[in-house]
C-alpha cells in the first residue's frame, strides 16, 4: 500500500539571499545544509536550511530573486508554515527569543487544535511553531552547533496551511489520489493528515475568495511531499496522470528526484524522493558552507560563482 509520510520540503521566494541566511541560521537556529542555484536558472541562489543532514520533513528551501516585488496576500496559494518546537515551554522560550531579537510575532494560541505562536520573517512570511509535545520522526536530528538550544529547537515542517477558492477541489486531490485523511471541517476550512494525528504530514486548508495572491518576496513557491524511493514516485506519477493533471514527467535534482503538478485550484506540489540527499556530495561536519552543484553545472562552475553575491 502506497502512502505519503509526510512533507518533504517546502519552497519559498526571497529577495536578498544574505538577509535571509542571517534570518533562518542565527535567529531561527536552523542549518543552512545546502548552498546551491536553481537548477533551471542558475544564476539564482537556491538555500535549503534544515536539521542536521537536512532530512526529508525539515527543509525550508528558498530561491534568491533580487528584483522580486512584494507579495500581495490573496487566495488560491500557500499561506503558512507550521514548524514544529518539542514542548510548551519552548513556545514561551521562542516568545521571549522574538521580542528580543524584534521578530514580528503574536501571542501564544492555537492552531489547528496545537498550542501555538505565529510569527513572520522579515520579508512577511507567515509562520507559526507549533509544541509537538516532542513527537517527531526518529530519523529527525538536532543541530549541536544551531544558535538555540537543543530542548527548544524546531524540529521540522508541522501542519501546511493552503487558501483556496474551491476547498473541494483540493480535498479530492488529497483524498482520492494520495489517501490522506480528513480529520476536521468547518464552513470553510478542513484539515487533512498524510499520517494521522502527527502534524508532520498535515495540511490546513482554508477556502477563501477574492482576488489570488500576487507573489513576491516572502510569498511560498510549492510544497513538496514524501514519496520514500523511484518506484514510489513512479507509482504517484501514474495516479496523477489518471486524474487528468499535467506533470512535469519525473525530473532528478541530484540530491533526490521529483515531479510537480499544479491542482485544480493551481496550487504547485512536488512530490519528491527521500533520497540521496544532501551528504551525496558533502560531508556532514561541513554541508552547506560551499557552493556546491550537480554534476550537469560543474563545468559552468566559474561563470556561475560570477553571478552570485557571496553570502557572508
Amino acid at each position: 500500500m502506497h502512502s505519503i509520510s509526510g512533507h518533504h520540503h517546502i519552497s519559498m521566494v526571497t529577495k536578498d539571499a544574505n538577509q535571509n541566511n542571517h534570518f533562518y541560521k542565527n535567529i531561527l537556529g536552523l542549518r543552512r545544509v545546502k548552498m546551491t542555484v536553481n537548477q533551471d536558472e542558475p544564476s539564482m541562489y537556491h538555500l535549503f536550511y534544515g536539521d542536521r543532514t537536512g532530512s526529508p520533513g525539515t527543509e525550508l528551501t528558498f530561491f534568491e530573486i533580487p528584483p522580486v516585488g512584494r507579495t500581495h496576500r490573496g487566495t488560491n496559494a500557500i499561506t503558512r508554515i507550521g514548524l514544529l518546537v518539542p514542548s510548551e515551554s519552548s513556545l514561551l522560550f521562542w516568545k521571549n527569543r522574538f521580542e528580543e531579537l524584534g521578530v514580528l510575532h503574536e501571542d501564544i494560541t492555537t492552531y489547528g487544535n496545537r498550542p501555538a505562536l505565529p510569527f513572520e520573517d522579515h520579508e512577511g512570511l507567515r509562520m507559526v511553531l507549533l509544541s509537538s509535545n516532542g513527537v517527531k520522526l526518529d530519523f529527525w536530528q538536532n543541530w549541536e552547533r544551531s544558535e538555540v538550544p537543543v530542548e527548544h529547537q524546531i524540529q521540522g515542517m508541522g501542519s501546511i496551511e493552503i487558501t483556496v477558492k474551491r476547498l473541494e477541489k483540493i480535498a479530492n486531490t488529497l483524498t482520492q489520489i494520495f489517501k490522506f485523511k480528513e480529520v476536521h471541517r468547518s464552513e470553510n476550512e478542513a484539515i487533512f493528515q498524510s499520517i494521522e494525528g502527527e502534524a508532520f504530514g498535515e495540511i490546513v486548508v482554508k477556502e477563501q475568495d477574492g482576488l489570488n495572491e500576487k507573489p513576491g518576496r516572502g510569498s511560498i513557491h510549492h510544497l513538496a511531499i514524501r514519496a520514500k524511493d523511484d518506484e514510489e514516485l513512479l507509482f504517484w506519477e501514474q495516479q496523477v496522470k489518471a486524474r487528468g493533471f499535467q506533470t512535469s514527467g519525473i525530473v532528478d535534482r541530484y540530491y533526490f528526484k521529483s515531479l510537480y503538478f499544479r491542482e485544480s485550484n493551481g496550487i504547485l506540489f512536488e512530490i519528491a524522493t527521500d533520497g540521496p540527499g544532501f551528504t551525496v556530495d558533502s560531508d556532514i561536519e561541513t554541508l552547506g558552507e560551499s557552493l556546491d552543484l550537480p554534476p550537469f553545472l560543474e563545468e559552468k562552475r566559474q561563470e556561475i560563482e560570477n553571478n552570485l553575491t557571496p553570502i557572508k
